[in-house]
């Protein structure tokens, strides 16, 4: 299987795990990404099994009422049994690196909103450590340039490596996140102890979230390579 194969093989996993689950009451979370994309399309073929969908962005909302799926703000719906999502890079403990596609802070409050996070990738996303792709951080605008300082004092002063902080842009501008903050991806890191540097991005004043995703991992991974689609849950959850 090429990439792209392996990324549908997982979106159907996640549908054939999901499936026995759904009924007429039922929201399903739903990410944001190529992976993500499968994973719509594959559940609008069952729209009529489930109630509906929270979306971790503007993008996965417009996909899926394309296809007939109503969307729900998440604050009308007394939280989700199931959140489905892809990853940047993510470890045999579980814990991801996200917001390649600019929806961290969304996936985030999903995520945390759900009891079972389901992670689907492909298999160029495990990783031993994270840190090969830029870590993205949501930050408020004014706020960039005190958040890279701190960003480089944090990655001196915990042995992170050189920082290399850079200002996300697109369309000849800079990118602009749903909730209308920027994005800085930092370069350079080599990321240990996810969970604690987790806690000291979120503690930078200016910062809005960002895409570790490690003291709330997934709690299952279903991982795509060539030989097929593999099961790996969540040790200690």
């Amino acid at each position: 299987m090429n990439v792209d194969e392996q990324k549908r093989a997982a979106a159907a996993a996640a549908l054939a795990w999901l499936e026995p689950q759904l009924s007429a009451t039922m929201i399903v979370g739903v990410g944001t990404g190529s992976t993500a994309d499968h994973f719509i399309d594959l559940l609008a073929g069952r729209r009529t099994h489930f109630a509906g969908a929270v979306a971790s962005s503007t993008r996965s909302a417009q996909r899926l009422e394309r296809q007939g799926v109503p969307v729900y703000d998440l604050n009308a719906v007394d939280g989700l049994a199931v959140y489905v999502d892809g990853a940047d890079e993510i470890t045999a403990e579980l814990s991801m690196t996200k917001g390649g596609g600019g929806a961290l802070t969304r996936e985030k409050i999903v995520a945390a909103a759900s009891t079972t996070f389901v992670c689907i990738t492909d298999a160029s996303k495990r990783v031993e450590r994270l840190g090969a792709f830029p870590l993205p951080i949501e930050v408020i605008p004014m706020a960039r340039a005190q958040v890279v300082r701190a960003l480089e004092a944090l990655g001196r002063d915990a042995g992170l490596g050189t920082t290399d902080a850079r200002l996300r842009t697109a369309n000849g501008g800079p990118y602009v996140t749903d909730n209308g903050n920027l994005i800085l991806d930092v370069h350079g890191w080599s990321i240990r102890s996810p969970a604690d540097v987790e806690v000291a991005i979120d503690a930078i004043v200016g910062v809005v979230e960002c895409g570790l995703f490690a003291r709330r991992g997934a709690d299952l991974l279903l991982l795509a390579d060539a030989a097929g689609v593999h099961s790996i849950a969540r040790v200690n959850k």
